[in-house]
């Protein structure tokens, strides 16, 4: 079974297509990267239309390596969480598409679509696993008992762990997406600056404004000269403080649960000091490669192929779920 994945939750317009949920055919992403990027972040508005010019072009180039459209059996699109106009730009799509060609349509949770991205990887972990999901929207840690069975040990109270790293990097001058900028200056600068590690030790929820805090008065008290003399330093220590919260629940959560595997999804899961710190723990970790770890398509198909395991086709009046959650 092939299917053909849409995925338009933020400012990535991606399609996909993956066979029988674990074999990936294709994947293609157009970035709005460069758009948003004078803004600091993204322009939910400027992000739909966007949308509406990618998806043909991108959507066309993930079929070809199908044998086009007639190469397909189902349509899967995110339907949540995400910007509403963004989600509603591919759902809309989707549903004219599978009508067009006669095609069922599953809905699909964005979040258990990065779950299911490390079914597209050689050696995907076994149930039970714990999961941390760490992304621009979303910071997460689950106990995924079996495909569809996602317990939900904690979330973040405040800003998402990727929503730190790029609030912190626009503090610090950096470009947008603020995770690779800030994980390029740290390889230059050393953790000098102890910044604080907020809810370090309680429970598995999380909290990164605090810290992002932190940073903005550091900042303010170096000045502007000698903080920019010193913004690889600033980058190294934001970073280690970061990444070395997301680390330490998930390991602990593996500890408390007696889980042997870990997996660690999301756009945040392709910083390497994130993935060299879950590596030095006691258990068999699981992290899909880059080009999976970010909004993709590919990832919705593989989500998709378990919700039509489940026969959970997308109703005709099913309206986008901006705030959905998962477990």
């Amino acid at each position: 079974m092939r299917i053909l994945g849409l995925d338009t939750s933020c400012d990535e317009t991606a399609a996909g297509v993956v066979e029988d949920g674990v074999r990936l055919i294709s994947n293609v992403v157009a970035s709005q990267a460069q758009l948003h990027a004078s803004f600091g972040g993204v322009v939910p508005e400027l992000a739909s239309r966007e949308h509406e010019v990618n998806l043909v072009p991108v959507v066309r180039s993930a079929l070809e390596a199908a044998g086009g459209l007639a190469g397909v059996n189902a349509v899967a699109v995110t339907v949540g969480p995400g910007l509403q106009g963004s989600l509603l730009v591919g759902m809309t799509f989707a549903r004219a598409l599978a009508h067009a060609a006669a095609l069922p349509v599953y809905g699909v949770n964005h979040l258990e679509g990065h779950l299911a991205a490390l079914r597209l990887m050689a050696a995907p972990p076994g149930a039970p696993f714990v999961a941390l999901l760490a992304t621009g929207g979303h910071t997460a840690l689950y106990d995924v008992a079996g495909w569809g069975d996602y317990g939900l040990l904690g979330d973040t109270r405040d800003d998402a762990a990727g929503e730190a790293f790029d609030k912190v990097a626009r503090l610090l001058g950096m470009p947008y997406p603020g995770g690779p900028a800030i994980e390029r200056a740290a390889a230059e600068g050393a953790p000098a600056f102890g910044f604080p590690r907020p809810m370090s030790g309680r429970g598995f929820s999380f909290s990164f404004a605090g810290l992002k805090t932190a940073v903005a008065l550091k900042v303010k008290e170096l000045g502007e000269e000698e903080a920019a003399r010193r913004r690889a330093d600033l980058a190294a220590s934001f970073q280690e403080a970061a990444v070395g919260v997301l680390a330490d629940k998930a390991l602990r959560a593996c500890e408390n649960l007696g889980r042997g595997r870990l997996a660690v999804v999301g756009g945040v899961a392709a910083n390497e000091r994130l993935r060299e710190m879950v590596g030095r723990g006691a258990v068999e970790v699981f992290c899909p490669p880059a080009e999976l770890c970010g909004d993709n398509g590919a990832m919705i198909a593989a989500a998709g192929f378990l919700a039509a395991a489940r026969g959970e086709l997308l109703d005709a009046e099913a309206d986008a779920a901006p705030s959905a959650r998962l477990g």
